[in-house]
C-alpha cells in the first residue's frame, strides 16, 4: 500500500520532554485525538488514550509528562509510558501500552505516515 505524509506540525513546535501537540486521526470511518511528543531527541507519536479506559491522557491540552519528564502519564489514572515507545511501565494500564503512529521528522516538519 502506498504512504501519504500529513503534516502535523513544525518541528520547532514540540520541545524536547515538553509540551506535545495534539491533532487527531481518522480511525474507522471517525476523528480520534493523537499527539506527538520528543523524547531523546526522537519524535514519537500515539493515539491520546490511555491503555486501561479510553481516556485522554493529557491533564492540561499538550501536557504528557510526568513531573520527571521521564516518562508519559495517565491524567486520571496515573498510569506512566515509555516516551520511546509507548509501553506500559506501571499503575493501572496493567501491561496495555499506548498504541503507536508513524511519524517522521523531515526538513523542520513532523509529518504523519498514513496509508491510502
Amino acid at each position: 500500500m502506498a504512504e501519504e505524509l500529513r503534516l502535523i506540525c513544525r518541528s520547532g513546535d514540540v520541545a524536547e520532554a515538553g509540551k506535545g501537540v495534539r491533532f487527531s486521526v481518522e480511525r474507522y470511518g471517525r476523528e480520534v485525538p493523537a499527539f506527538v511528543i520528543r523524547f531523546h531527541g526522537v519524535v514519537y507519536g500515539y493515539f491520546n488514550e490511555c491503555g486501561h479506559v479510553p481516556a485522554e491522557l493529557d491533564w492540561m491540552p499538550g501536557e504528557f509528562f510526568d513531573d520527571s519528564k521521564l516518562y508519559l502519564i495517565c491524567s486520571i489514572h496515573g498510569a506512566l509510558y515509555a516516551p520511546d515507545s509507548g509501553r506500559c511501565l506501571g499503575g493501572r494500564c496493567q501491561g496495555k501500552g499506548l498504541r503507536a503512529l508513524k511519524v517522521r521528522e523531515i526538513d523542520g516538519k513532523i509529518l504523519l505516515e498514513q496509508e491510502r
